[in-house]
C-alpha cells in the first residue's frame, strides 16, 4: 500500500509517497522552487491566496507522479499537514471570499486581548488552555468588525488544510486538535468554545462538522481525481497542523518527549499528558493529534516566528549569489560568538514568547572594521539559538523537563553548524531523522485508514541520521547572558511605547 502525504508550508508544498511496508519514501517532490510570496498590505499583516495554495498542491502531485516511482492505483490513502492558526473563509460555493490571513499576520492582537479581558484571565486559562491572543478566533473578529460585507458572505470557516482538503473531496471538517489551534475548544467540558464565539460575536454555523484526526474526511472527487491522475474516491484520512504533525512523524506522543523544528518559524513542541496552561500564555496548549476524551494528549507549543526566514533573509540580504552549503562553509570559519556580534532574531511579527509583543529584528555590536557576511551568518543563527535557549527556559519553568529533543534533518538542521550551535547553546542532545511534514502526513493517513494499527507498526526501524551533544562553551554562557539583557532592554523599550 501507498499513502499520499501534503505538507502545506508558508514557503511551498511538499508532497511525498510512502511505501507503508518497507516504512521509506518512494518519492518526494517541492513546488515551487522559490519560496512563494507573503502579501504585507499593512505593517504587521501576511496574507496569502488559497487558491495559489491549490495551484500549487496540483503542481506538486503533477510533478511528483510524473517521475513514475510508482503505479498511482497503489496510492490507499491522503494525509494533509499544513501551516497552523490561519483563517480561511469560503462561501455557499465554497470559494475563498478573501486572501487567508495566515500564523504571523498581527492585526488580531487587539480582538484576542479583549476577548481574554471579557471573559477573564482565569476562565481562559483553565477552560481553553491560552488567551485567544492572536489566533483564529481573533482573526475572523477582526474580519468581522473590519469587513462586514465579506463576513456575511461567509460560509464555513477553517484553517489551511482544512481548504485543500475542501479542494480534494469537496467537503468541509472540523477536528479538536484544529478548533484548539484557533482556541476554539473548550478542554475543561470538552466540547466546542461557544463563550469565545459569542464574546466576539461570531456565528456558530461558519464551524464545520468535527471529527476524529485519524478519520475519513472525504473521498478524492472523481472531476479532481482526473486532473490528478489518481484513481478517485482514495479517502483523504489525516489532517494535522505543522507542529502536531511534524511531532508525529518523529513519534514524539507521550509525556515528556519533545519535538524541534526549524523552519520558516522555530518550535519546540512538548507533549503532556495534563491540561496544561502557562499563566503569561507565552507558550500554547493544543490538543495532540492522539488526544481523547479518555486519555489527554496536549502538544505544548513554543513558536519562534523568526527562524529560517531570518536565515534566508541574511542569506539573501548579504550573500545572494551563494548556495546554503557555501554559506555554512563560510560559518565554519567565524569563531564562536560571532567576536561581539549579536543578533536578535523577532522581525517576523508579533512574538507569542514575548507575550505578543512586536520589537523587531537587530543586530548589536556591528563593528565595519571587525565583522564579515560571515560574522552576520554566524550572529544570526547563534541569535536563533539563543532564542531557542529562552524558550526552553520557559517551558523549564512550568516543569516541562526534558534532555532529548527529535528533529526531521531539514530546513535548518540540514546545516551542522548550526545544528552543533543549537545544541551548545540549549544544551539538549539532538536526534535527528530523514522525515519531514509530507512524510508525517503519509504515516497520518496510513493509521487514519487503520493500515497501521500500533505505533510499532508505524514508526519501524526509524534510523537516527545524526546526533549532537552538547558542549559547555563559556562564549555562549557569556553570549546569552549579553543577549538576554539586550532583549530584555528591547521588551522594557517596547512596553514604554505602549504605556505612553
Amino acid at each position: 500500500m501507498l499513502s499520499l502525504g501534503i505538507d502545506l508550508g508558508t514557503s511551498s508544498v511538499k508532497v511525498s509517497i510512502l511505501d507503508t511496508e518497507r516504512h521509506s519514501v518512494v518519492v518526494s517532490v517541492s513546488y515551487p522552487e522559490q519560496e512563494r510570496e507573503i502579501k504585507s498590505l499593512q505593517p504587521g499583516w501576511a496574507e496569502q491566496d488559497p487558491r495559489q495554495w491549490w495551484s500549487d498542491v496540483k503542481q506538486a502531485i503533477g510533478m511528483l507522479l510524473s517521475r513514475g516511482a510508482c503505479n498511482p492505483r497503489d496510492i490507499k490513502a491522503i494525509g494533509i499537514a499544513y501551516q497552523m492558526h490561519g483563517l480561511v473563509l469560503v462561501d455557499e460555493n465554497l470559494h475563498p471570499v478573501r486572501d487567508a490571513i495566515i500564523w504571523c499576520d498581527s492585526r488580531a492582537v487587539p480582538y484576542g486581548q479583549k476577548a481574554f479581558d471579557t471573559m477573564g484571565h482565569e476562565w481562559c486559562l483553565s477552560h481553553l488552555l491560552n488567551s485567544p491572543g492572536n489566533f483564529t478566533a481573533a482573526k475572523l473578529a477582526w474580519v468581522k468588525e473590519n469587513e462586514p460585507q465579506l463576513y456575511k458572505k461567509a460560509y464555513r470557516m477553517m484553517l489551511p488544510g482544512d481548504y485543500i482538503g475542501l479542494c480534494l473531496t469537496g467537503q468541509v471538517t472540523a477536528t479538536k486538535s484544529m478548533l484548539s489551534e484557533g482556541i476554539l475548544w473548550n478542554f475543561r467540558d470538552d466540547r466546542l468554545a461557544t463563550e469565545v464565539l459569542d464574546v466576539l460575536g461570531l456565528r456558530h454555523d461558519l464551524i464545520p462538522y468535527i471529527q476524529d484526526v485519524f478519520s475519513i474526511h472525504g473521498e478524492l472527487q472523481p472531476s479532481v481525481a482526473e486532473q490528478l491522475g489518481l484513481p478517485p474516491h482514495i479517502p483523504v484520512s489525516y489532517k494535522a497542523g505543522d507542529q502536531p504533525n511534524n511531532a508525529l512523524s518523529l513519534g514524539v506522543l507521550h509525556p515528556g518527549e519533545i519535538a524541534a523544528n526549524a523552519g520558516t518559524s522555530g518550535v519546540l513542541y512538548a507533549v503532556t499528558g495534563e491540561l496544561y496552561h502557562d499563566k503569561r500564555s507565552r507558550v500554547n496548549a493544543f490538543a495532540h493529534v492522539n488526544h481523547t476524551t479518555e486519555q489527554a494528549r496536549l502538544g505544548v507549543l513554543l513558536c519562534l516566528n523568526g527562524t529560517g526566514i531570518a536565515n534566508k533573509w541574511i542569506k539573501d540580504i548579504a550573500a545572494p549569489n551563494i548556495s546554503y552549503e557555501q554559506m555554512n562553509g563560510v560559518i565554519a570559519g567565524i569563531p564562536q560568538g560571532s567576536e561581539g556580534l549579536l543578533f536578535l532574531p523577532f522581525g517576523n511579527g508579533a512574538e507569542r514568547v514575548l507575550e505578543n509583543k512586536q520589537v523587531g529584528a537587530q543586530f548589536i555590536g556591528l563593528d565595519f572594521n571587525q565583522h564579515s557576511p560571515g560574522h552576520l551568518f554566524r550572529a544570526v543563527h547563534e541569535g536563533i539559538a539563543y532564542s531557542f535557549r529562552y524558550g526552553l527556559n520557559i517551558l523549564q519553568e512550568n516543569g516541562l523537563l526534558t534532555e532529548l529533543v527529535k528533529a526531521g534533518k531539514t530546513n535548518m538542521f540540514l546545516s551542522e553548524s548550526f545544528a552543533q550551535t543549537f545544541v551548545d547553546i540549549t544544551g539538549l542532545h539532538l536526534q535527528l531523522y530523514h522525515t519531514d511534514g509530507s512524510v508525517g502526513a503519509a504515516i497520518g493517513a496510513a493509521i487514519g485508514v487503520g493500515h497501521y494499527r500500533t505505533e510499532q507498526e508505524a514508526f519501524a526501524g526509524r534510523p537516527i541520521v545524526a546526533e549532537y551533544h552538547p558542549e559547555k562553551k563559556l562564549v555562549y554562557e557569556e553570549g546569552y547572558g549579553q543577549w538576554s539583557a539586550q532583549l530584555d532592554r528591547l521588551l522594557h523599550e517596547t512596553q514604554q511605547v505602549l504605556n505612553n
